[in-house]
């Protein structure tokens, strides 16, 4: 691998880390209103959530361009009161893929949530636990084995982010350039195939490796919880 690749894969991580440590907390929030809530437009909700996954990437883009680009509203907020600019910068790279992953967080959360016990949380409040503390002790573990492989798969989705990255952020080597998009640019050079097929294969390895570890993660946390239990 070339210091060039190397450089292109370090800032997919770095882009793809950034997307998580951002959207966890709002894909929790989201994901508890979802499965914990009773609120008129929850199914409008649930539809917006899912949105990224069926609308075209590039129309994502496009709306985040329009919202956080130089000239958005949300673009000169961030950029005025906190100094951050998103317009063809990794952060917007990271921003891009964030909405993109949301709805992978947010499902396996959700399952998690709907899934736990509720008796246990209710018997540990009758036993004087208030709702900080049985969130921490109670809700939070048994909900673990969904909010690790959202993580791992929101990761891997983040790391191959395309479409909605090079509409908003564009293609720049060194700031933008993620693996999807440098396998794009080397593909478009008849000099560029060996490279392109060594990404290819990085990315392959990767995606496996993120599925493999969230079904092993999963099924680990869901044994522990079981023989706990017994």
């Amino acid at each position: 691998m070339s210091e060039a690749e190397l450089g292109i894969l370090l800032l997919s991580a770095r882009v793809a880390l950034a997307a998580m440590a951002v959207s966890l907390v709002p894909a929790f929030a989201i994901a508890w209103l979802l499965a914990r809530g009773r609120f008129p437009g929850k199914a409008a909700l649930q539809a917006l959530v899912t949105l990224p996954l069926v609308l075209p990437p590039v129309v994502t883009g496009y709306g985040l361009l329009v919202l956080f680009g130089t000239q958005g509203p949300l673009g000169r907020f961030f950029e005025s009161v906190f100094g951050l600019s998103f317009a063809f910068r990794w952060t917007g790279a990271a921003l891009a893929a964030g909405v993109m992953a949301f709805p992978l967080l947010v499902r396996p959360i959700r399952l998690s949530l709907e899934a736990v016990d509720r008796g246990l949380e209710e018997a540990a409040a009758t036993l004087g636990a208030r709702r900080p503390v049985v969130f921490l002790t109670v809700t939070l573990p048994l909900a673990l084995p969904g909010l690790l492989a959202g993580t791992v798969l929101g990761f891997a989705k983040a790391l191959g982010e395309f479409g909605a990255t090079i509409t908003f952020v564009s293609n720049i080597p060194g700031e933008t350039q993620t693996l999807s998009l440098a396998i794009y640019a080397l593909m478009q050079s008849p000099a560029g195939d060996a490279a392109a097929l060594r990404l290819i294969v990085i990315s392959i390895v990767l995606a496996l490796a993120a599925v493999i570890l969230s079904e092993w993660v999963a099924r680990r946390l869901q044994r522990r919880g079981g023989n706990g239990g017994a």
